[in-house]
């Protein structure tokens, strides 16, 4: 049975009860899978590159929310991941899933995030160091130096992996999630258009 009742889009009362009815339900959805609806992964919204791949080891596997697929590098220290995107974004972390006991010397170890408008003005922001025993997701955040409650603006992110452990050349990275915090308000729901609201039906 749906969460929803019955809403008439075209009346402005039962749109501010689509838009608080809304955002219960994602409240309510959010806590149930253990999450917290205060960010949003905003990676799709970018180009990614990289610096090298193997042939089948590229963006599409480092993107395809599978633990068990990777990218992996082909080329010499150290190894990009670019993430461009097309607008100024309000960028608060990022996410690194790697694993130690399964890559070994492919595993990352000394890792520099940096932002810039282009890749002409790139400054690092962050560093980051992956311990042997750390297997999973990390999170970075990412805020501007010696701001570290305030989150980042940037129009591209870059993920240098500087070594790896035991001094291994290659390296493999399963997934990389990039977020942005999402401005809610106390009383307000979601933001939504106009023309969500015109278009939107629930049953």
């Amino acid at each position: 049975m749906s969460y929803f009742r019955s809403i008439s889009p075209e009346r402005a009362d039962d749109q501010e009860a689509f838009r608080g009815e809304y955002a219960c339900w994602l409240e309510i959805n959010a806590i149930q899978a253990g999450l917290r609806l205060d960010k949003q992964e905003v990676g799709d919204q970018a180009v990614w590159s990289l610096s090298s791949a193997k042939q089948g080891f590229g963006v599409e596997q480092l993107r395809d929310d599978n633990i068990e697929t990777c990218w992996q590098s082909d080329g010499a220290q150290p190894h990009y991941i670019n993430i461009q995107f097309h607008k100024r974004m309000t960028l608060q972390e990022i996410r690194i899933y790697a694993d130690y006991k399964v890559d070994e010397s492919y595993t990352p170890h000394n890792i520099s995030i940096r932002s810039g408008t282009t890749f002409h003005d790139l400054k690092e922001v962050q560093q980051y160091e992956v311990p042997t025993e750390e297997g999973g997701w990390m999170t970075i955040p990412l805020h501007p130096p010696n701001s570290p409650s305030v989150p980042l603006r940037s129009n591209l992110i870059q993920i240098a992996i500087l070594t790896n452990h035991q001094n291994g050349r290659d390296t493999h990275v399963r997934q990389v999630k990039i977020f942005s915090p999402i401005q809610r308000t106390h009383e307000a729901g979601p933001n939504f258009t106009d023309d969500f609201l015109n278009f939107s039906t629930m049953r």
